[in-house]
């Protein structure tokens, strides 16, 4: 089986290096980005500036090769790579839910990122509180680690 993911567009953000950024949106409040879009996708964003947040998937670009077992930024353990957020994964997808501040034709504007300038978008869907929002019972080795969220950057450890 072959997948083939095309780009809808680029995201900018003030983030030319990894090192420094925001682990994660909630850590990246206030810090407005752009996403432009294809030309050709501009119909899809129809009714799309009623949604407040958006979920944004797109492609790690500036990352490659993956370990299965890594050390996340809010630990200092070895962990299951599908039980993190790390970027460097058997597939380099990576989701956001950022605030949708305004659309301007193909260009979103948008607070809360926490990805690389120029990272190519693979799709949009609105975020739903009703749909999103699931009452938890278990938070594996994240439990009582989310404190550290807003003081804790991305450093060089998922570097090739």
């Amino acid at each position: 089986m072959s997948i083939t993911l095309e780009p809808i567009g680029i995201i900018y953000t003030p983030f030319k290096t990894k090192e420094g950024m925001p682990i994660q949106s909630n850590g990246a409040i206030g810090i407005k980005g752009q996403i432009i879009v294809k030309e050709e996708y501009i119909p899809g964003l129809s009714d799309l500036n009623g949604f407040s947040h958006i979920i944004l998937i797109y492609y790690f670009h500036k990352s490659s090769g993956f370990e299965l077992l890594v050390t996340p930024f809010l630990d200092d353990r070895k962990r299951g790579v599908f039980s993190t957020r790390a970027p460097k994964r058997p597939n380099s997808i990576g989701i956001s839910v950022v605030r949708l501040l305004r659309i301007e034709n193909n260009i979103l504007h948008v607070e809360n990122v926490d990805m690389l300038d120029e990272t190519p978008l693979l799709d949009i869907k609105p975020y739903v509180p009703d749909f999103d929002i699931h009452k938890t019972e278990k938070n594996g080795w994240i439990e009582n680690k989310t404190d550290k969220l807003n003081k804790t950057k991305s450093d060089k450890r998922f570097e090739e």
